[in-house]
């Protein structure tokens, strides 16, 4: 049975069936030349739930401020945007499946992936099949985008940038600073992360002490731990999802692994690992490929600078936006900018829009690559300080001191 959908359109919101027969009754040329119909397949329960339904969120919040514009103007008309979603419960396969049905039961225009490397490759093969334009805002594994895919364009940059930047840096912050254990997901982004660190710890000349990968799964990280405490590093990096990084930060606790240095990569970034650990997050550093801190202005879209996203965001949310919410509004935007350079909604001159786009975004600048990635960029490093995230780096943005895990 297909999961729940959802039809948000610039007038109104629609659920469940009644959205979907709605949605499907749409398929007519006169609604295509009037409706920008974006598909959606989100995790919106199972194990990656937490980070699909920020998407979900932040979709909603673009749309409310589409509404409040008045829809896009394309080709010297108005035009509604409309999104359609469905739950693909955290299976990849489901995924496919429900992109594949989005194009050809209820004829999106365009396509966003969901959360992940490993998914939106998944979804990103059925958009190539059917010529479809895919907007990824949350996949940065390079192993995504060198596949010859067309169609697939992503808003954030190569996440080898991050583990190079983050290596110097912390030299410079920590000079004796000599051995670093890896421990990593075996997942498409967790281990790319993984391999890209110790990739640069070793160019930068530290000892590579511990480099190993944990099943999708994993409940219990003791084995691993112990080796690591054994290997005394002077920084441990770890990658993974939210629940394993909590869980993996615990039994480093209980076990007695100290490490001046704890990374976790993407943890701080999310407010639910730093609820999830309270005290024992304090310290733990991360990178992240956006922060409400840069103070980007004259951008497009609805928000036209970081400061008028982060301040509708709060007062929808009465949180922080993290680097999804960012990424997944600034890619809503871009796509906008490309129909609208296109002047339609045709898949191939809205592919070849995008293939030409070169645009500020409240989120920071996006400049798609031969392979369809944004280009490279200082991407923010953060730790945890006093319950809250600091931005260590760029300096541009910084507003903390590194300091040392107790």
């Amino acid at each position: 049975m297909l999961g729940r959908s959802w039809k948000f359109t610039a007038n109104a919101i629609g659920v469940s069936t009644i959205a979907l027969v709605a949605a499907g009754a749409l398929g007519s040329a006169a609604a295509a030349d009037d409706i920008l119909r974006i598909g959606a397949p989100l995790a919106l329960t199972g194990g990656l739930a937490d980070e699909g339904k920020k998407q979900e969120a932040v979709w909603q919040l673009w749309l409310d401020k589409v509404n409040d514009a008045g829809g896009i103007e394309v080709g010297g008309k108005t035009m509604q945007v409309e999104f359609v979603q469905y739950d693909y419960q955290t299976d990849g396969k489901r995924a496919g499946q429900l992109a594949e049905k989005l194009i050809t039961d209820d004829e999106v225009d365009v396509l966003m992936a969901p959360f992940g490397s490993g998914h939106t490759k998944i979804v990103a093969a059925v958009a190539e099949r059917y010529q479809v334009p895919l907007l990824a805002c949350v996949a940065s594994s390079v192993s995504v985008y060198d596949q010859g895919f067309k169609y697939l364009f992503g808003t954030l940059a190569p996440n080898t940038g991050m583990t190079e930047s983050m290596t110097a840096y912390f030299k410079e912050q920590m000079p004796e600073l000599e051995k670093v254990a890896v421990y990593g997901r075996d997942d498409v982004f967790p281990k790319a992360m993984a391999t890209a660190l110790a990739n640069s710890a070793s160019a930068a000349g530290l000892e590579v002490v511990y480099d190993q990968l944990y099943s999708v799964g994993t409940m219990d990280h003791s084995a691993a731990v112990s080796a690591i405490k054994a290997a005394e590093p002077d920084w441990v990096y770890m990658t993974g999802y939210t629940q394993d990084l909590i869980l993996g930060r615990k039994q480093m606790e209980d076990l007695g692994v100290t490490a001046p240095i704890v990374t976790m990569v993407t943890g701080p970034a999310y407010r639910e690992f730093t609820e999830g650990l309270g005290d024992l997050a304090e310290g733990v550093t991360s990178s992240t490929w956006w922060h409400h801190a840069t103070a980007y202005t004259d951008a497009i879209g609805p928000w036209t600078s970081t400061a008028a996203f982060y301040a509708d965001f709060v007062e929808a949310f009465g949180i922080d936006p993290d680097y999804v919410h960012g990424s997944c509004a600034a890619a809503a935007d871009v796509l906008v900018h490309a129909v609208q350079q296109a002047g339609s909604t045709d898949s191939q001159a809205v592919r070849d829009a995008l293939a030409e786009t070169e645009v500020l975004t409240f989120y920071g600048p996006i400049d798609f690559g031969e392979n369809g990635m944004n280009q490279g960029r200082d991407m923010p490093i953060i730790q945890v300080q006093d319950e809250e995230i600091k931005v260590l780096y760029p300096a541009a943005i910084a507003g903390a001191q590194m300091k040392l895990v107790d």
